[in-house]
């Protein structure tokens, strides 16, 4: 835990996500609401935005300039998804306009030793035990496969399920048996609360450390550390009651287990302790967005500004 408990955005304190589909979603006030068709009827739904980490848009939903401008002043993240969640097809930006947690992990993931400490304090969150600073990364990796498998070959036999093995193909999402559509929609979620604290704490969904080469690469690596904690059971644990309506029901069961950890706050403070506390006040780059950032040093031919924004 920081010693400063300001430095945290008040992501920590929120819940953590909600998913529509075929809505519309309009400014009401300071807040939002979905309109949604009930028969001849349209209904409307108010939501407290400020409540809210990530607004997850199914098929089907439409969105009003005023929403987004209430929902990017209240910090919270908007994914445009697929049905049920499951494929992320745009986000919109994070809550901090600093970009010193950023620059930190730049550092760490340019800097090759700083990089495979990070790696090394990474896969220590996931075990219990020590790990041998003499263990090697690729034994690490080995160490952590075979705690997944393990982990899944447990799950199955708690809840009496037959498992073949984790299966996934993007293109055949339906032909998925119980288990593996679970694990994909129980894991689209974690992504996308992973997602959101990622960016709400100005942080890079793209730089990873254990993965690499993707635009969340980073979100890979958060979220490998509550997999077999949070998502995994739970998504056996649904599948143990059968196929009918199972995206929807590993949705509900995990945002209940989230609140039930207190998920946010937990994630708002690994990261914390993955980065390090911030060194420095960066308040001002929030309080006024428009305002350009500092100089390095004497660049020649570079810019300085003032208070209001004028070149000296």
């Amino acid at each position: 835990m920081p010693a400063d408990l300001h430095l945290l955005p008040k992501f920590r304190d929120r819940m953590s996500y909600l998913y529509v589909e075929h809505v519309t979603v309009e400014r009401e006030s300071n807040s939002i609401a979905f309109w949604a068709k009930d028969g001849e009827d349209l209904t409307m739904t108010q939501v407290p935005v400020c409540d809210i980490a990530l607004l997850m848009l199914g098929p089907g939903t439409k969105l009003s300039h005023g929403a987004v401008d209430v929902l990017s002043r209240n910090n919270c993240l908007v994914a445009w998804t697929g049905e049920e969640g499951v494929r992320l097809y745009a986000f919109g930006t994070g809550g901090t306009h600093s970009a010193e947690r950023l620059l930190r992990q730049a550092e760490l993931v340019s800097d090759p030793e700083l990089r495979l400490q990070t790696v090394r304090k990474l896969y220590g969150m996931r075990f219990p035990e020590a790990l041998d600073l003499g263990v090697t990364i690729e034994q690490l990796r080995g160490k952590e496969g075979y705690r997944v498998r393990t982990a899944y070959k447990e799950l199955a036999e708690i809840h009496g399920i037959a498992w073949e093995g984790r299966s996934y193909d993007r293109n055949k999402w339906q032909g998925a048996d119980a288990p593996n559509r679970a694990l994909s929609a129980a894991n689209a979620c974690l992504y996308g609360i992973c997602h959101a604290a990622v960016l709400g704490m100005g942080f890079s969904p793209a730089l990873g450390f254990i993965h690499t080469g993707k635009q969340l690469s980073f979100i890979y690596d958060l979220a490998d550390l509550y997999k077999l904690e949070l998502s995994v059971p739970i998504a056996f644990q649904e599948a143990a009651k059968g196929s009918e309506d199972i995206d929807r029901r590993v949705r509900v069961a995990l945002r209940d287990r989230f609140r039930q950890v207190r998920f946010m706050e937990r994630v708002a403070d690994d990261l914390i302790s993955i980065f390090g506390p911030d060194l420095s006040d960066s308040e001002a780059f929030d309080e006024d967005p428009s305002l350009p950032g500092e100089l390095v040093g004497g660049v020649e031919g570079g810019r300085a500004y003032g208070e209001e924004g004028q070149q000296e």
